[in-house]
């Protein structure tokens, strides 16, 4: 009970002016999923991402089945 992982929250965010993007470094390969908004252009950071598994966590937060990467 003591180290047993949170259970994910599915994501509340506007579908018509926000979509879920990956921002990823080229120098380093660092990797942040967030949410870019269409209109402004502006990034909301929602988590780090270290692998391919936290990335399939936050895709099923967001109840997408594809995400795009952004350089």
């Amino acid at each position: 009970m003591l180290f047993q992982k949170k259970k994910q929250q599915k994501l509340e965010y506007d579908r018509e002016n926000q979509k879920p993007v990956l921002r990823c470094s080229i120098c380093n390969g660092e990797q942040v999923a967030g949410l870019k908004d269409l209109r402004s252009g502006r990034f909301h950071e929602v988590m780090f991402v270290r692998d391919e598994k936290e990335v399939k966590e936050f895709m099923e937060m967001c109840g997408i089945s594809e995400i795009t990467k952004e350089y």
